[in-house]
């Protein structure tokens, strides 16, 4: 171009827009965005500065639809795009095509490494996580008092489940201390046994906004919590640390609240319909056990005692009878032995010998006497003892001394070992004043 010659405005910002944007087709900047504003029509302007300089920046609506958020004032970033010259204006500016946060980058990386991290230890393992009790008694919640996460809950419990207990336990969820309050609130939850289930979360948010729940200290707490936890943080595309740890991950803080508890008039219908089933089968056990105690009544060996106990007293009558029948014959027997003496005495006519005989014969009926009273006592006391013993296995004295007798159920039979009855078999017990029906729950 000639130093002399004479151009327009038009044509100098044309050769000047034409020198820029084919020299800087793609660059990189970092700095701070200021001045920011947003269009109706999706489009975002802002000046990106540093120290030393600013420059302007625009973010058209195509390329800001993929974007995971949009900057915000004060931000730093990282913009890649081209270097333009706006004619109307004859000032440069970049426009935008991808936009990376200050920091997100190391951030991703941390995320990453402690991912992995956890992973290895098992943390993540499905073995790890506890089941939640289908009816909590009471609720707690480890997020921010004030943000609309705990209204979100509060209303999905009010709604599904009335008179539920809820305790919140306020903690920042967002900013440098927000991880220590966070795991020192599970850790007070556990320690103290405050809740049946655990809530934590907060509402969506920027990588960084979310980064407390990517922390290990919250990630510790959360895997060694006994109780169960449901981890409820940002919208459902957002994923974080505490989500693989927790025992359940719940797309949204209210979608936790509509897990936690189920709906009432399920419940209220499922314990009516188990209600109807138990009395229907309790109604149906007791006409069955009637049934049967009533056809044990009629049974011939639970009818009378005397079935059980008559040969035992037939065989005491036997016993009587044989020892009254051997004490009457030893006394036949010394009888005649007596009358034969006392017809050889009248044989013997000298009345020495009569003497000696009288002698004899007194000695010998001495001798008889004792010998006779011996043996009938000797026979009466095994008369007694024999008495007594059947007294003593008498069933009917046996049963009244708090002893009973096992009968089969179905043949009647008398039961003598362990092994001849089963678990959950049936049986009839005889006591002193009636009959039972019992069931043997196992063998010890």
């Amino acid at each position: 171009m000639n130093e002399n010659e004479i151009i327009s405005v038009s044509q100098l910002t044309a050769a000047i827009k034409q020198k820029l944007e084919s020299a800087f087709s793609f660059i990189s900047l970092r700095g701070e965005v200021s001045n920011l504003r947003k269009q109706a029509s999706g489009h975002v302007y802002f000046t990106l500065k540093d120290q030393g300089a600013q420059i302007s920046a625009v973010l058209f609506r195509g390329n800001a639809m993929h974007l995971s958020r949009l900057p915000k004032e004060g931000d730093q970033i990282i913009v890649r795009g081209q270097l333009s010259v706006y004619a109307p204006r004859g000032n440069y500016q970049v426009i935008v095509r991808e936009v990376e946060f200050s920091g997100v980058g190391e951030l991703l990386k941390r995320l990453h490494e402690l991912k992995i991290k956890l992973e290895g230890l098992g943390w993540f393992d499905p073995s790890c996580k506890k089941p939640l009790p289908k009816i909590p008694k009471t609720i707690g919640v480890v997020t921010s008092p004030t943000g609309s996460v705990i209204q979100d809950i509060l209303n999905v419990l009010k709604r599904r489940f009335s008179g539920f207990h809820l305790i919140l336990n306020p903690v920042r969820v967002q900013g440098d201390e927000a991880a220590m309050e966070i795991a020192k609130a599970i850790e007070d939850f556990n320690r103290y046994g405050l809740a049946d289930v655990l809530i934590v979360g907060r509402g969506g948010g920027s990588l960084e906004d979310l980064w407390p729940f990517n922390e290990e200290i919250v990630a510790t707490a959360i895997h060694n919590s006994q109780i169960p936890i449901i981890s409820a943080v940002g919208h459902e595309t957002d994923f974080t640390i505490s989500d693989f740890v927790a025992d359940l991950r719940a797309p949204t803080p209210s979608a936790a609240a509509e897990i936690v508890t189920g709906e009432k008039s399920q419940l209220l219908q499922t314990l009516e319909r188990t209600k109807a089933s138990i009395l229907h089968s309790m109604q149906s056990h007791l006409r069955s056990h009637r049934k049967m105690l009533e056809n044990l009544a009629k049974q011939p060996p639970l009818s009378s005692p005397y079935t059980i106990l008559g040969p035992y007293l037939q065989k005491l009558d036997d016993f009587q009878g044989d020892i009254n029948s051997s004490v009457q014959s030893t006394l036949s027997h010394y009888q005649l032995k007596l009358e034969g003496l006392v017809k050889q005495k009248e044989a013997l006519k000298p009345d020495a010998k009569i003497a000696v005989l009288k002698e004899n014969f007194a000695r010998q009926k001495r001798s008889l006497h004792f010998t006779m009273h011996r043996s009938i006592s000797q026979r009466r006391q095994r008369l007694y003892q024999l008495t007594e013993h059947l007294r003593a296995i008498d069933p009917r004295n046996l049963l009244k001394k708090g002893y009973s007798i096992l009968f089969h159920e179905k043949n009647d039979s008398v039961i003598l070992s362990t092994r001849d009855v089963d678990p959950g078999e049936t049986l009839r017990v005889q006591v002193s004043d009636g009959k039972l029906l019992v069931n043997v729950k196992e063998k010890i």
